[in-house]
């Protein structure tokens, strides 16, 4: 009976520890299973997103205010259009706000920032965010790097 118990007792515990082990990667990938009812779209357009993903955070000043809902290419001007699901709470993002590829380390993930602008009248649901900032390419700046260095 012993045993019993404390096999039990061990498969609680392992239990316990791969819900924990789930609940985190979850949270640390950025997953949100809340309804997205309280949401409104805009869209930006960039020459280069290298390696933005769907689903990857928007950022305005640090907090997180949204995600990359869906990315296409416009085949008429080569530029990706990626569309933001922000969340309505962040509802007063001026017209002239900035959209930018940025990434998280020197090698992290890719995501959005946005830097507000001055403008009194907000983007709503179906707006465009005009003033965006393509990716850096890691590669392309080491390629410039070694050919700026045999000039020499």
């Amino acid at each position: 009976m012993k045993t019993r118990a404390v096999e039990v007792t061990v498969g609680a515990f392992v239990a316990l520890g791969l819900a924990f082990l789930a609940w985190m990667a979850i949270t640390v990938s950025g997953l949100d299973f809340s309804p997205a009812d309280d949401e409104y779209r805009v869209s930006a357009r960039f020459s280069n997103i290298a390696g933005l993903k769907p689903r990857a955070k928007v950022t305005s000043a640090g907090v997180t205010v949204g995600r990359v809902d869906e990315i296409a290419l416009d085949p008429e001007l080569g530029m990706a259009v990626v569309t933001l699901a922000l969340n309505g709470k962040f509802d007063q993002f001026p017209l002239d706000t900035t959209a930018s590829i940025l990434t998280s380390g020197l090698l992290g993930e890719k995501y959005i920032g946005l830097r507000m602008g001055a403008e009194f009248d907000y983007l709503i649901d179906g707006d465009e965010i005009v003033d965006t900032q393509s990716s850096l390419v890691l590669e392309e700046l080491i390629g410039r790097f070694l050919l700026s260095g045999s000039d020499d």
